[in-house]
């Protein structure tokens, strides 16, 4: 057909079919978001106090307003998720924002 050999064809529409599903996802490879999007988290309560560990008991060593986002750990210990900086905020009061993989 069109003097180009079977063989030819097959690789000519493979390549376009990938071609169209990259410009079709943005660019990227797909499946390629899922597994490097980062886990970030919005604050739901008024005031969300950050501690050094995952307990209640553990000190707190700073404090975060409703509405804020912050870059987490896919990690909740004893209801507690880590958040990127190492300290901990109760998993209760924070939710993923909707672009984040926090598993």
């Amino acid at each position: 057909m069109f003097g180009i050999p079977l063989r030819g064809l097959i690789v000519i529409g493979v390549l376009g079919t990938a071609g169209a599903m990259w410009v079709a996802n943005g660019g990227k490879p797909l499946g390629s978001e899922a597994a490097t999007a980062e886990c970030r988290v919005t604050v739901v309560a008024d005031i969300l106090n950050v501690r050094a560990g995952p307990a209640d008991t553990q000190p707190i060593v700073a404090t975060m307003q409703r509405d804020s986002v912050v870059q987490a750990e896919r990690r909740v210990e004893n209801g507690f998720r880590l958040l990127a900086d190492g300290r901990w905020v109760n998993a209760d009061f924070v939710t993923p924002t909707s672009d984040s993989n926090c598993g």
